[in-house]
């Protein structure tokens, strides 16, 4: 309904999953990121003594989470909707989901209501669709401040985390990994190793927080194998990066001292974690406890189909003085995504000396060429140090050659708008699916 009255559902991310191995027909999977209560519900708050009504909020919880679309080129080449498609549905902020691994019963888990914040996501190589809980903490609050939704519900640890979908099973109830994590999750790029071993690297988006693996305990026998891969996210070790050293520690509660003693910094006599369930509830303050590098909000996260690297978009920290941002090329030791040892490079620096500033999502073509959308905020385009770079846009990078790292602006977005969520079809012929949310 919402779509019909041409309500923007502040899409992010797309990603697109062929009918067998189609690039003509497949699904879209679309994160819906966040609402503008004035335009979806009619709330404006500018009214201190205002409070949101019970279908002001209805009407928000419907508006955000994803979204599964499935569609097909027609004889004219254009993509149209296939309206009566059995995938077709929404997942929203009250569809009912479940939490899987180690932290499942956490605050009353694993049963929990719907899924919010959706920022970007990924694609796993069985076929689901991985959507990112990334700035959950902006929910349980009252109104007129914030979104004014249900605290006692949205304020539980059940947001935050990676959410698995099966979109070719409309009937199936989504899942939300915990042993991969609570923080504000950017993305998920899934590298697997050669003996089948499954890693996934994410990003926790938030200036001075770090970057994180997970390498799961199940391996990648059959791709085919649906039934049996989807328990391959639910057990596995976390582990986050210290870019100083070049190693990835590792997040347990058992084997780390230093998450055992961790306080809190306001009263070093209450101890920070008691469990697992502790160190995953909160990734991001176990991180910082076992002096993990802070990053330069690190976002997306994608994998270089070629040689394996990983490249990290660091999208800026203005509190260091890094307005522009870079991105970081990170290789594995003996190229095994399990590795617990890395070494890393800048791969490109932003600024008006390369040509474009806050890098965010990222992709690959088929022919290792790295593709790139920005994200500097409404607030700041085409003014003060970002006028150089005009509009929002979509670059181009070679990686390797001498013109590796340069930055080539294929594509400019509207005013005020960021340009998010590229995704290729499987032939990388014509078709690029881009995304675009417009901040208000």
């Amino acid at each position: 309904d919402l779509l019909e009255k041409g309500i923007d559902l502040h899409n992010i991310h797309t990603g697109f999953l062929p009918s067998d191995s189609s690039s003509e027909e497949g699904l879209l999977v679309i994160n819906h990121e966040y609402v503008n209560p004035l335009f979806v519900g009619g709330y404006d708050g500018n009214d201190e003594a205002a409070v949101k009504t019970a279908e002001m909020i209805a009407v928000e919880q419907e508006a955000v989470g994803l979204s599964v679309i499935h569609v097909k080129r027609n004889a004219d080449g254009a993509w149209e909707i296939v309206a009566d498609a059995p995938e077709n549905r929404r997942l929203t902020g009250i569809t009912p989901m479940i939490l899987t691994g180690p932290a499942a019963e956490i605050d009353g888990g694993p049963e929990v209501i719907g899924t919010l914040a959706n920022c970007s996501g990924g694609m796993t190589p069985w076929g689901t669709a991985l959507s990112c809980e990334e700035n959950f903490q902006d929910y349980p609050v009252e109104a007129p401040d914030g979104y004014g939704w249900d605290a006692e519900t949205y304020s539980k640890r059940h947001y935050g985390w990676v959410v698995e979908v099966d979109p070719f099973d409309p009937t199936s109830t989504p899942r939300k990994h915990t042993a991969m994590g609570r923080f504000r999750h950017e993305n998920v790029a899934i590298r697997v190793g050669e003996d089948g071993t499954v890693v996934a690297y994410m990003g926790d988006d938030k200036a001075d927080c770090c970057v994180y693996k997970f390498v799961a305990d199940q391996k990648l026998v059959d791709v085919a194998d649906r039934e049996t891969n989807m328990s391959i996210l639910e057990s596995g070790k976390l582990y986050v990066a210290n870019f100083g050293t070049g190693q990835w520690f590792l997040l347990d509660y058992d084997e780390q001292t230093a998450l055992q003693k961790a306080t809190d910094e306001d009263d070093d006599s209450v101890l920070l974690f008691e469990s697992q369930v502790d160190v995953l509830g909160d990734a991001r303050a176990a991180a910082i406890a076992l002096r993990a590098t802070p990053m330069d909000r690190p976002e997306d996260i994608e994998i270089h189909p070629i040689d394996g690297s990983v490249f990290i978009a660091l999208t800026n920290n203005t509190g260091h003085g890094n307005f522009h941002g870079q991105i970081v090329r990170l290789v594995e030791t003996d190229n095994d995504p399990a590795a617990e040892t890395f070494e890393w490079s800048i791969f490109a620096v932003g600024g008006p000396q390369s040509g474009f500033s806050a890098p965010d999502n990222l992709i690959f073509d088929g022919e290792g060429n790295l593709w790139m959308v920005t994200d500097i905020s409404s607030s700041s385009q085409n003014k003060g140090i970002f006028t150089f770079h005009g509009n929002n846009s979509l670059f181009f990078f070679r990686t390797e050659g001498p013109y590796a790292g340069v930055a080539y602006q294929f594509a400019s977005g509207p005013v005020q708008c960021e340009m998010t969520g590229p995704a290729w079809t499987p032939d990388g012929k014509s078709i690029l699916f881009r995304s675009t949310r417009t901040a208000y």
